[in-house]
């Protein structure tokens, strides 16, 4: 499988929320997004994500998880990019060796397997569920978007679509929040852990 489906395109400014926010304005953007007091990121970060990513990122508003080393892992994206598309992936995995990681595990079919657990698990589907309500809370601090009102991302809160947007939650709030990010982060732990730099 391709890792992030829906990775913010190529032809894109970096920009924190406040510049992403005037951009969209500029280029004529839906309303709905609010500016946001989160400091503007370090370009030099966004250097880092962009030789990552081997683009430019849009709507960058902060690095939500660090490598060991400093390196961003994970970027969290405001939920209108800078053209004015609605865009519900807020925490987004940019470490190569956590995506390539991680797409392994999508090309095993775990996926599937992570589904079919949630209809015969009703506190697994109950965590699920907190997870994707936690991760609706943290797009809402950063602006009101319209279009993708309720939905979450990565699947949640009904089934397991994009374990890359599971991970990047799991690494962005911490343990304990997003189930399947957590068991995803334990499965690659040979390959791939937060704590060990691999850059």
């Amino acid at each position: 499988m391709s890792a992030h489906r829906d990775l913010p395109g190529t032809d894109a400014r970096p920009a924190d929320l406040d510049a992403g926010a005037a951009h969209a304005e500029s280029d004529g953007a839906a309303t709905g997004t609010q500016a946001s007091t989160l400091p503007p990121v370090d370009p030099a970060d966004l250097a880092v994500v962009a030789e990552q990513l081997g683009r430019e990122p849009r709507g960058v508003v902060a690095i939500a998880a660090r490598c060991v080393c400093g390196r961003p892992t994970v970027v969290r994206t405001a939920p209108r990019l800078p053209n004015g598309t609605p865009f519900p992936t807020t925490y987004y995995l940019t470490h190569p060796g956590a995506v390539a990681a991680v797409s392994t595990l999508e090309a095993s079919g775990l996926m599937t397997q992570m589904t079919a657990r949630l209809a015969e698990d009703p506190e697994l589907a109950a965590r699920y569920r907190r997870a994707h309500e936690d991760y609706l809370a943290a797009r809402a601090e950063l602006g009101d978007v319209p279009e993708i009102a309720g939905i979450s991302a990565g699947g949640m809160p009904g089934r397991v679509k994009c374990l890359h947007v599971l991970v990047g939650h799991a690494l962005a709030r911490g343990r304990g929040v997003n189930p399947f990010g957590d068991e995803a982060l334990d499965l690659v732990a040979d390959v791939w852990t937060p704590t060990r730099c691999t850059c």
